[in-house]
């Protein structure tokens, strides 16, 4: 009996037969309704549906690390960035089978994800939902884990559909890129998802692509996607994401989400009498979207299974083993870790990231889980809890408090409160609207009215002004939360903004202040979409309390692990983040690093940090991403030998933003509303390789507590056009114990007529061995691994002629060469741009 994603992809007549039937009965302003969500938060989440025509609703839920929306809680895997650092694709089917199931728990129909956009930048603030920066790795990837969510009867929505690399302005500012460039890099991983695993949905993104919103952009839904793609099922917008309704439905478009602000019969049916739409493209949409319902079983069958657990042991045992291998082991100077229990008298934690550990980023991704285990918690079950002992080092977060309780006092600075002016307009021009004395600056307007109603809640914007008058000297931590544009000045000084090219956005910042003296505060604001929220607010605390506290623990102990990295408050949907560590942080770890050297780093986050301070400062460097709810677990059983870690690097990292191919290809700098993504086809890896800039540490790296030797590599001297070749290649286990490698196959096509990387990845494969132990390694290239897209043809080309075949355990570390001659079409591409 096939599958629902079987059916899926294979629909047979009688699915046909079934959706011209219904279609059949439905009147034009009936079918258009099928073209808009439905988003009520009293259920929890948003639904689809159509309860005129007899259709279910449908439940959908964010996201790739865990299912939330329509539940309080479920379990909560490592972050998508973590399970690409496996580099193992029966474990991305695992993971994807077990959210699957999660989902079948709770009902759940459509997931809204996986993410596969690349990695162009550690400022990315969803990197850590997304599957690095290489277009292979991403593709095996979410190929499996796309099989893996969609055998259990739950579609995938493929993400963000295309070019959406960065959360800066994402509504306006255009991706301006090459056919070439976007084809082999952006659009590689949507494709192995739709059409190798049949992907249910896809989701476009916010961003422009070549100056059209990706909502209406004909070329990516209509021509590639659906047309060259054979895509059959549905194409969705990211939620508030439409901008049209003409140009959005005869572009691809197929639902609106979350709910029809321009897809309604409103707008659609006068468009459809005028001849500016046609009835077809419409009848088209609700057919994908009744071929999904069908195919998948549910219109006929309950979503719901009651005989899985809500809280499955299952989903946690999956969440602990992609952790463990998820975990990237980048510097151990003379094999400080593993650290063993039965010599370590004091273990001091240390860092904001060890107790809680941040388990996810931030924005919609975010899931709360049934539990976790923090760094500082696994640690101690290890090496026992009275041997170990935590020190923050640095205040916790009291955002909270800071944004409920802190005490303004208007510019007059007798009454208590803060002057808010609101304005009709998005620059502060002319006369408020309206203004008043508000208690603080502690607003979540979501999508829902501004100030009452007073203004427009997309075109708006407020200014505050008053005065801080502190009754002690001493430290003050400010905390900031906006949705939008900002920028706060404390004595004309900017604390935080994200302003006029300004990108000053740490969620805190500690300032130092004399008691009975005035301070005054500014802050203005104004959205950047329909969904608003402006908090701003500040607590006293003694910073140096914590910090002695943290030193003092450091020198007591035999060996420090300190904990640091970013958390859903500093990298998430919405926002870039800064390339350092988070305020404080380096400081305090350098503090803690001269204290004792036998200080091991342990990183959550979702790419690279800024780590030219310290990382030579430092003997061991392990890096956690975000780990999800049993991460405090993996981390500490690979600190202490139990787990031999094998994560490898799903990105490079860089020494410094300078040395990224982005560096200048990636924010708006001047405004323009585009950004020319200047790197074209040589991104991460490739841009060291062309450049020879060396990075920090290579793509593919990771570090192990064994050691391993490759040899034997075997390859034909001949490819006829046609067939595929094998090679093989024998990995042996030099050290004293098992252990997993990570074997690399890259891919130069030296005598290409078109500018190529000097190597691309295209195979990888993984092996456990044995102390000793030999294990002989096959991988197959198809012709497919030896094409690039040339545009002067409209076609991916393989020219013949000699292509070198590496063998490494990293994209720097090449352990064996090969070549062949491939005897492919004579035609060359012609194109020398």
């Amino acid at each position: 009996m096939k599958s629902r994603n079987e059916r899926f992809r294979a629909p047979d007549e009688h699915v046909e037969r079934r959706i011209d039937t219904i279609i059949a009965r439905l009147s034009l302003e009936e079918k258009i309704r099928f073209l808009g969500g439905q988003h009520d938060p009293k259920d929890g989440g948003d639904t689809y549906g159509h309860k005129g025509a007899g259709i279910p609703p449908l439940k959908m839920s964010d996201a790739s690390v865990g299912v939330h929306w329509w539940t309080d809680r479920s379990t909560t895997y490592p972050a998508t960035i973590a399970l690409a650092a496996t580099w193992d694709t029966r474990l991305s089917y695992r993971m994807g089978s077990s959210i699957g199931r999660d989902a079948r728990a709770r009902g759940i129909h459509i997931l809204l994800g996986p993410g596969v956009n690349m990695y162009r930048s550690p400022l990315c603030g969803r990197n850590f939902e997304y599957l690095g920066e290489d277009p292979f790795l991403a593709s095996e990837m979410v190929k499996a884990y796309v099989r893996g969510l969609q055998d259990r009867g739950v579609s995938a929505t493929v993400k963000h559909y295309a070019v959406n690399y960065q959360e800066w302005d994402r509504h306006n500012v255009s991706s301006d890129v090459d056919e070439r460039t976007l084809r082999e890099i952006y659009l590689p991983a949507f494709r192995a998802a739709v059409v190798e695993a049949g992907a249910g949905a896809v989701m476009t993104s916010y961003n422009l692509v070549n100056s059209v919103h990706c909502s209406e952009h004909s070329h990516l839904i209509s021509d590639i996607l659906k047309k060259e793609w054979g895509f059959k099922g549905v194409v969705m917008s990211d939620w508030v994401s439409t901008y049209s309704a003409v140009n959005a439905a005869n572009a691809g478009l197929d639902i609106e989400m979350p709910t029809a602000k321009w897809m309604t019969a409103e707008k659609l049916i006068p468009a459809i009498k005028q001849g500016l739409v046609d009835e077809s493209v419409i009848d088209d949409k609700v057919r994908r979207l009744l071929r999904l319902m069908i195919c998948f079983g549910w219109m006929d069958n309950e979503q719901k299974d009651g005989g899985i657990q809500i809280e499955d042991p299952a989903s946690a045992r999956v969440a602990l083993e992609v952790a463990r291998k998820a975990c990237v082991l980048l510097k151990n100077e003379h094999s400080l870790l593993p650290l063993d229990p039965a010599r370590i008298r004091k273990l001091a934690v240390i860092g904001p990231c060890a107790h809680p550990t941040p388990f996810c980023g931030g924005g919609s991704a975010f899931n709360k889980p049934w539990r976790t285990v923090s760094i500082f918690e696994g640690l101690r079950k290890i090496f026992g809890a009275d041997r170990v002992v935590f020190e923050r080092g640095m205040p916790p977060d009291d955002s909270e408090r800071a944004f409920e309780h802190a005490a303004f006092l208007a510019p007059d600075g007798k009454r208590e409160g803060i002057l808010a002016e609101y304005f009709s307009n998005q620059d502060w021009r002319g006369s408020p609207a309206f203004s008043r004395i508000e208690k603080n600056i502690n607003w979540k307007w979501g999508s829902g009215p501004i100030a009452d109603g007073a203004v427009d809640k997309s075109n708006f914007s407020i200014r505050w002004t008053g005065l801080l008058r502190p009754e002690k000297t001493g430290t003050f931590v400010f905390y900031q939360w906006f949705m939008g544009f900002f920028r706060v000045k404390l004595d004309g000084q900017t604390v935080f903004s994200i302003l006029d090219g300004e990108n000053i956005k740490p969620p805190r910042k500690a300032v130092k202040l004399e008691a009975g003296r005035d301070y005054s505060v500014e802050v203005i604001y104004r959205p950047m979409g329909d969904s608003n929220g402006a908090r701003f607010g500040w607590v006293r605390r003694d910073v140096d309390e914590d910090r002695d506290a943290a030193l003092r623990a450091a020198r007591e102990a035999d060996a420090v692990v300190f904990c640091a990295g970013h958390s859903p408050e500093t990298e998430g949907e919405g926002f870039d983040r800064e390339f350092g560590l988070p305020e404080g942080q380096e400081d305090l770890l350098l503090s803690v690093a001269e204290c004792n050297p036998r200080t091991v780093v342990v990183i959550t986050a979702g790419g690279n940090v800024d780590m030219r301070s310290w990382i030579d400062r430092t003997p061991a460097l392990l890096y956690a991403w975000y780990p999800g709810q049993e991460g405090g677990s993996a981390v500490a059983e690979i600190i202490a030998g139990i787990v031999n870690p094998s994560g490898r690097l799903p990105a490079s990292f860089e020494r410094s933003l300078e040395d990224r191919s982005s560096n200048r290809s990636y924010h708006d700098d001047d405004g323009d509303k585009r950004v020319c993504l200047t790197d074209g086809v040589f991104v991460g890896y490739r841009h060291h390789d062309r450049t020879g800039v060396p990075p920090l540490f290579p793509f593919g790296f990771g570090l192990s507590y064994t050691t391993f030797r490759y040899e034997n590599l075997s390859l034909p001297a001949r490819w006829e056009r046609g067939t595929g070749i094998e090679l093989s290649f024998d990995i042996i286990n030099t050290g004293r114990r098992e252990g997993r490698e990570v074997a690399q196959l890259y891919v130069s096509d030296p005598e290409a007529s078109v500018p190529r990387p000097s190597k691309e990845l295209k195979g990888f494969a993984s092996v456990t061995l044995k102390p000793g132990e030999r294990k002989t390694v096959r991988m197959r290239l198809s012709r497919r691994h030896l094409e690039f897209y040339c545009p002067t043809r409209g076609k991916w080309v393989a020219e013949p002629g000699e292509f070198i075949v590496s063998i490494g355990s990293s994209a720097s570390d090449i352990k064996l060469r090969g070549s062949f001659v491939y005897r492919g079409e004579p035609a060359k591409c012609g194109f020398k741009g």
